[in-house]
């Protein structure tokens, strides 16, 4: 049953907020006409005063005043009072259908003022037209407490009816800021992945195009420089360089695929993710490019996650090409420890270091992201006795979530 009511209720309030005018003079018109019957009763063996139509006029007047409850509601309430007290102090019988106008007008009171106002309104309404009841010969055949509970019944049901209203008119817009506030949370997360997954693809596409980039550089110049004096190496430098750039092409296929994986089924098209298992891939790329890289192995190697084996060869790959692009040296070191719970690789090479490295360009500044993703850490800087030196550690067991791209 409370469902039904509530549910004609938001109807009813729909319908106001289309057509608040028609609805207004509906109300107008209701009102006068239960002011005029209102002036018509009396107690059984009396009659109503007999004042004219003065009494009615006004009253139909009180009313028109009503058209402005939106507006000026706390001047409406003081009209329609002034006017119902009037009639009760001629002798009109107190009754709802009398004090219809000063209902309807105590009702927007509530709606529309803060409680503050209508305590005050609202009390001051109470103790006048009980007073004026009390003074009044209308209901002389009834005790004064009987004239006064009338009067304060009858103005107390408006007031909480209004009150009731405005709660509820809270309320529902409280549920709306809430889902508004929900809405805009969820396309701030939105937005927020979306930036994320494209620093990522960022920081994907510049690994593999500055590594091989750098790579084919330099096995296209060694290549130029031995063209003349050595062609058998020259043709072994120039196969190495197609590989290169094979190699280049299809890790920018599976980089660019995750931009493209809702048209085809999950995974289809896309390479698993480079690991440490394709170092010595990476060691003969860098060879041919006249990069002599030697590896060693400390502790007892144990298995890595996804996540962590794609930062540590990512890490190592942009050490190196740092180290092919900056650095006047012909060789590098790659150490690898396994220790307790942690990963410890360290790129190093005895060469001159040039600008690039200490200006903190975007390779380093990925790396330390690489390694910050899964809860590492990474320090890079020259070497005291000379050189440059790569050092991070990482956990063998990520500590944030990977993105699902970096897992494939």
């Amino acid at each position: 049953m409370s469902k039904s009511l509530e549910r004609y209720a938001d109807r009813f309030e729909q319908y106001a907020e289309r057509f608040p005018r028609i609805l207004d003079v509906i109300m107008v018109v209701s009102l006068i006409g239960c002011a005029v019957l209102g002036t018509q009763l009396s107690l059984p063996g009396s009659r109503p005063p007999d004042s004219g139509k003065p009494t009615e006029i006004l009253l139909g007047l009180s009313c028109l005043v009503l058209l402005k409850y939106r507006t000026h509601p706390r001047t409406v309430l003081v009209v329609v009072a002034l006017v119902t007290l009037a009639a009760v102090t001629r002798g009109y019988l107190l009754t709802p259908l009398l004090l219809a106008p000063l209902l309807a007008a105590l009702y927007w009171l509530a709606v529309l003022c803060e409680p503050k106002t209508v305590r005050v309104f609202g009390t001051a309404g109470v103790v006048a037209l009980s007073t004026a009841n009390v003074i009044a010969d209308s209901m002389d055949g009834l005790t004064v407490l009987l004239q006064v509970i009338g009067p304060v019944f009858w103005l107390a049901l408006p007031l909480a009816a209004g009150r009731m209203t405005q709660l509820r008119r809270a309320y529902l817009e409280s549920v709306q800021a809430r889902a508004e506030h929900a809405e805009r949370t969820r396309e701030e997360e939105a937005r927020l992945r979306v930036t994320e997954e494209r620093v990522r693809i960022a920081r994907e596409l510049h690994d593999v195009v500055a590594h091989h980039l750098a790579l084919a550089n330099a096995q296209a110049g060694t290549a130029a420089h031995l063209a003349r004096r050595d062609p058998e190496q020259t043709q072994k430098i120039l196969d190495d360089l197609t590989g290169t750039t094979s190699s280049a092409l299809r890790e920018l296929k599976a980089t660019l695929g995750l931009l493209r994986e809702d048209d085809h089924p999950r995974g289809e098209g896309l390479e698993p993710a480079p690991g440490l298992a394709r170092l010595p891939e990476l060691i003969s790329a860098c060879a041919s490019a006249g990069l002599d890289v030697t590896v060693t192995t400390e502790g007892v190697p144990r298995p890595l996650s996804p996540g962590v084996d794609l930062t540590a060869y990512r890490i190592v790959q942009e050490a190196l090409t740092n180290v092919s692009k900056h650095a006047a040296a012909h060789s590098a070191h790659v150490r690898f420890t396994y220790a307790d719970s942690r990963l410890l690789i360290t790129v190093s090479n005895d060469g001159p270091v040039g600008p690039a490295p200490r200006s903190g360009g975007f390779g380093l500044m990925g790396m330390r992201e690489r390694a910050h993703s899964i809860g590492g850490e990474l320090c890079a800087g020259p070497r005291p006795e000379g050189g440059f030196e790569v050092t991070t550690a990482l956990p063998l067991q990520p500590s944030a979530a990977v993105p699902e791209g970096d897992r494939r």
